[in-house]
């Protein structure tokens, strides 16, 4: 494969970075997070760990691309060359990180074309479809939607083609100039979106229960839950960082760079929350919060516009908002994955995207249908926990509640015990001034792997039994 080309500016990776981290993490999965785990102890413990947990992986895997300018499994080969016993064993690592976008990829698009077809929906029917006297009637129109064989594929193949067309102008052409153009309107469509919710009838009542922690509601599952929402929110764990890190110019400030994307994702998943969870409360109550779940977006959200004047212009903004996230987000696993490809089979780029696309097809696809023809199709039958589980949550859970926090944890030990915590630290901040590399030590060597375990612990079910 050709020496990939990195990206031409600061700026440039900050956005690009930035627009990984920035999808349906923020937008779609964050809000219910927040709305059915207790409000504003959920969203304390989650910016507790994001500049803890989040932040210490964002350099990790940053510094470990740059130092390569390879992807994750060249990098974790490189760096445990001539490494035998289990310190060799580590360049799992790299295959791990690796194949946990190569399996996001397929439903994340999936859902992308869900987000598409709803901005189609709304620009071309009336928001009475989604009626708000009709509690059924938002829930009826997605399940109707989805059940159906010809229209999400149609979508689906829609939202790819966006994503290729990116990705196929290359590093500085494509994915650079997309983020450098949608990353500001992102921001500005969410502030806009925000100042209009907040003026909501009763939107008091839901930005108090946004923000004023509640310590009663905290249990274990708070912290489990804000750990695994971090993966989503900072696109870590699944080798995009590692690749975007080998992108990097070496004459940047690695450190101020993950802090502005740090910050970046933080102020877009609490303006997410701020636009969302105050609109809800308005219309449901408390409880419609605490029961908040996956369908927010696509079935709680529409009915909510469909209620007061003005819904449709704000659904149609809200849906092409989400929109941009998901392509930013799947535009990076893309990447991700042609960068892995071309590495390792020595492909040329364009050959790299044509695999690359292909494997999205395949699994995508057999995905789309896990809904319509294969809906019988239970993979994970024979795990009593997981037995009703459809293709979809369980490429989800595999990738997510599996590999990913294995991922995290090979990650965490190549720096501390192959690398050299002291070595790496001096790598990735040279002689810039570092005022929290105690913190990011205290993480790597504390913190980092038995939150890790908790994750892995609460996905093998544990703290349910």
């Amino acid at each position: 494969m050709n020496k990939h080309t990195g990206f031409s500016s600061r700026m440039g990776y900050i956005l690009s970075a930035a627009g990984s981290a920035v999808g349906l993490g923020n937008i779609w999965r964050f809000p219910y997070c927040v709305a059915n785990q207790g409000g504003g102890i959920f969203l304390t413990i989650y910016v507790i760990a994001l500049f803890t947990f989040g932040y210490s992986l964002l350099i990790a895997e940053n510094g470990l691309g740059r130092m390569t300018g390879m992807g994750p499994i060249g990098t974790y080969r490189q760096i445990c060359k001539g490494k035998t016993g289990p310190v060799g064993f580590l360049k799992v690592g790299g295959w791990l990180n690796a194949i946990a976008p190569l399996i996001i990829l397929p439903y994340y698009c999936v859902i992308g074309g869900w987000v598409t077809k709803y901005v189609v929906a709304l620009l071309t029917n009336p928001i009475s479809k989604f009626s708000a006297e009709d509690a059924n009637a938002s829930a009826e129109y997605f399940s109707t939607f989805i059940s159906s064989t010809w229209e999400p594929l149609l979508y689906f193949l829609l939202f790819i083609a966006i994503v290729v067309g990116v990705i196929a102008l290359g590093v500085k052409e494509g994915i650079e100039r997309f983020n450098k153009i949608l990353m500001p309107l992102l921001v500005l469509l969410i502030i806009a979106l925000c100042i209009y919710c907040l003026r909501l009838p009763n939107a008091s009542e839901g930005i108090k229960y946004y923000l004023k922690p509640d310590w009663s509601k905290f249990s274990i599952m708070t912290l489990v839950t804000a750990v695994g929402q971090l993966f989503y929110s900072l696109s870590i764990a699944m080798g995009i960082m590692i690749t975007y890190g080998s992108y990097m110019r070496k004459e940047d400030n690695l450190i101020a760079n993950v802090n502005h994307v740090a910050l970046f994702d933080t102020l877009v998943a609490f303006l997410a929350g701020l636009m969302i969870i105050p609109a809800l409360v308005s219309f449901g109550g408390e409880d419609a919060a605490q029961n908040a779940g996956p369908g927010l977006v696509f079935i709680v959200l529409p009915q909510v516009f469909a209620s007061f004047f003005g819904g449709k212009i704000v659904g149609i903004a809200f849906f092409l908002l989400v929109l941009f996230a998901a392509a930013t987000s799947a535009i990076s696993l893309l990447e991700t994955n042609v960068q892995t490809i071309g590495q390792e089979l020595k492909l040329s780029r364009k050959t790299s995207i044509i695999y690359g696309v292909a494997e999205i097809l395949v699994i995508g696809i057999i995905t789309v249908l896990g809904y319509s023809c294969l809906s019988f199709v239970h993979p994970l039958a024979f795990i009593q926990d997981y037995a009703k589980m459809d293709i979809l949550d369980t490429l989800d859970f595999i990738s997510n509640n599996v590999i990913m926090p294995f991922g995290a944890i090979f990650t965490t030990l190549l720096v501390v015990c192959v690398y050299g915590l002291e070595r790496f630290c001096k790598e990735v901040s040279g002689d810039r001034p570092w005022p929290n590399r105690w913190l990011f030590k205290l993480c790597m060597r504390a913190i980092l792997i038995p939150c890790l375990i908790i994750i892995l612990m609460d996905s093998l079910g544990i703290f349910r039994r």
